[in-house]
């Protein structure tokens, strides 16, 4: 995707879980206009690109966040009031893998 339509996003919070919690793993939860520019559809996996690392997460949409902001569950990569990317995986191109075949 180009930049003009994944435009960085703030992260407003970061909710870490602990291992009795009943809902854990990655997650990126935003607003329902964020996601629709990026095809993203609530359950699906994005790519969060923070400033360390990059992780799959499990979208989540929800109304309430404000447009620009994220609120990033159990990822590493990032912290409070950075920028990251969330990008849709491209599944449908295939990269070059090992050696080519003579």
């Amino acid at each position: 995707m180009n930049d003009g339509t994944n435009k960085p996003l703030w992260v407003a919070e970061l909710v870490a879980t602990r291992l009795q919690d009943p809902e854990r793993g990655p997650m990126v939860t935003m607003n329902p206009a964020d996601a629709k520019v990026r095809l993203l559809t609530d359950g699906e996996l994005a790519w969060v690109h923070g400033p360390r690392r990059q992780e799959l997460a499990t979208v989540r949409i929800d109304p309430d966040v404000r447009a620009g902001n994220v609120v990033l569950r159990d990822i590493s990569g990032a912290s409070p009031s950075e920028v990251v990317r969330v990008v849709k995986p491209d599944l449908d191109t295939r990269g070059r893998r090992g050696t080519a075949l003579a």
